[in-house]
Order: structure tokens, then C-alpha cells, then sequence
């Protein structure tokens, strides 16, 4: 009796091997998240010395004790990075494209313009009613 071998069917070779590149790519984004919830988190420096050179020395143990241990709170840390840089670029938007006055403070700017001279009697009339509505 012959026994057959992976490599006797090369469909069979092709889809083995994609299925390990594709298990060896969800290794490395699970070893990156690791690394970065480490140094995301509010350990000390050396508690996150000892942890980085676990999940070097030891990558596949290292990375499984340290879901174990601290993974309950992987996902918290992520969503409050992703808040805070999302709030970061809205107040950078906010700055760069300026922050609409509200319609008090835009009449306050009319009446004063009005009060200067700049604005006669219907421009401001105008004005009042575009802010107004």
C-alpha cells in the first residue's frame, strides 16, 4: 500500500501553505498588539522591561501569559488611545478651519461693526437676518 503525501496533490500543497502564511500573519499582528498594549499601558518601566524581554525570550508562552494575565484590559487601553487621538485630530480640524462664532456672538460682531460706522442701517438689517435665520 502506497501512502500519499501533501506534496502528491499540488492544490493541496498551495492551500497548506497559504493557510501557514496566513497563520504566521495573525502571529505577527498578535505579537505587534502585545508590544504595544505593553507600552501603552500604565505599568512601570520596569515591569515593562521584564514583560518585553518575556515576550522576546519566550515569544509563543510570552505572548499566551501575558493575554492571560493583563488581556482583560487589552481592549479598554485601545479604545482610549483611539478616543484620544480621534480628540486630537478634531481640535487640530477645529484650529486649522476656525470655530463658527454662534449667532450671539456674530450679532454682538454686527452691532459693533454697526456702532463703528462700518455697517449702515440695511447692510446690517441684511446681516441680522441672514445670522437670524
Amino acid at each position: 500500500m502506497m501512502i500519499l503525501a501533501a506534496a502528491d496533490y499540488p492544490l493541496l500543497n498551495v492551500f497548506l501553505t497559504m493557510l501557514w502564511f496566513f497563520v504566521f500573519v495573525l502571529w505577527l499582528m498578535l505579537l505587534f498588539r502585545v508590544f504595544a498594549d505593553i507600552f501603552r499601558s500604565d505599568m512601570r518601566g520596569v515591569a515593562k522591561a521584564v514583560w518585553t524581554i518575556f515576550v522576546i525570550v519566550l515569544p509563543l508562552i510570552g505572548v499566551f501569559i501575558y493575554l492571560i494575565a493583563r488581556g482583560d484590559k487589552m481592549t479598554q487601553r485601545e479604545i482610549d488611545a483611539v478616543r484620544a487621538q480621534d480628540e486630537a485630530m478634531r481640535d487640530y480640524i477645529r484650529s486649522a478651519a476656525g470655530v463658527a462664532a454662534s449667532p450671539a456672538e456674530e450679532l454682538a460682531r454686527l452691532a459693533d461693526l454697526k456702532d463703528r460706522g462700518a455697517l449702515d442701517d440695511a447692510e446690517y438689517a441684511a446681516m441680522k437676518a441672514k445670522v437670524i435665520g
